[in-house]
C-alpha cells in the first residue's frame, strides 16, 4: 500500500513494531490470496457500525454514531498533507457539508495517522484548517475503528474509506478509498446516494 495505503504509524500514546506489521501484512496478503478474495471484495453495506472508538475532537464537542439516528451521516477516513487522495476528496466533503448539512447530512472525518513522525494534536488541527473542513474531526488512535468498520472485513486497498449511512443506521453506500472529484463516476455516486438518503424517512 502506498500513498493513503501502508502500515500503520506511532502515536505520542503507544509504539508499532513495523516489521512485526509489515509480516503480518504480508501474512494477511498471502491468507486471502490463497482463499481467491481480491480487494474490496466484501463491503459491508446493510451492516449497522458499532459506535466508533476515536477522541480529541476538532470543530465539535464529541460524538456519538448512536447521538446520530435520525441523520444521514458521511464518515470519511483520512489521512495527512501527504495523501494527495485525501487533498483531492476534501473539496467534495467541503461542498457536500456546504450543500446538504441543512437537509440533515452530517459529515464526520476520522484522521489516522501514517508518518513515522509522532501523532501531535497540534499538527492535525493544522491540517483540518487548511483543508477548510468545519464539519466535526475526531483522532481514530490505533484505527481502532477503522480497523473495526473495514480492514478486518477482507484485503483493502485503501485506508482513505468512506461509508455513507443511512437515518437508521445502516451502511448503504461504501467508497472503498481513493479519491472522489467533481466530475468523476465517484463523485456523481457519493451525490446521488446521499440526496437519495436524504429523501427517505425514518
Amino acid at each position: 500500500m502506498a500513498s493513503c495505503r501502508g502500515s500503520m504509524s506511532s502515536t505520542t500514546s503507544f509504539s508499532i513494531n513495523f516489521p512485526a506489521m509489515r509480516t503480518l501484512f504480508l501474512l494477511l496478503l498471502m491468507f486471502f490470496a490463497v482463499n481467491g478474495q481480491r480487494y474490496d471484495d466484501s463491503l459491508p453495506l446493510g451492516d449497522r457500525p458499532s459506535e466508533w472508538q476515536v477522541t480529541d475532537w476538532f470543530n465539535s464537542k464529541p460524538l456519538k454514531l448512536k447521538e446520530l439516528k435520525g441523520d444521514v451521516v458521511l464518515v470519511r477516513w483520512w489521512t495527512g498533507p501527504h495523501c494527495r487522495f485525501c487533498i483531492a476528496s476534501s473539496h467534495a466533503l467541503n461542498e457536500f457539508h456546504q450543500e446538504f448539512s441543512k437537509d440533515g447530512l452530517q459529515i464526520v472525518g476520522f484522521y489516522h495517522h501514517k508518518s513515522k513522525e509522532p501523532l501531535s494534536k497540534e499538527k492535525v488541527a493544522l491540517n483540518v484548517e487548511s483543508l477548510g473542513f468545519v464539519f466535526p474531526v475526531a483522532i481514530d488512535y490505533e484505527w481502532l475503528t477503522l480497523t473495526d468498520w473495514w480492514l478486518e472485513g477482507g484485503i483493502r486497498r485503501f485506508t482513505s474509506v468512506t461509508f455513507l449511512i443511512d437515518r437508521n443506521g445502516v451502511v448503504r453506500h461504501i467508497h472503498p478509498g481513493g479519491e472522489y472529484v467533481k466530475g468523476d463516476e465517484a463523485y456523481e455516486q457519493m451525490r446521488i446516494m446521499i440526496r437519495t438518503l436524504l429523501k427517505e424517512k425514518v
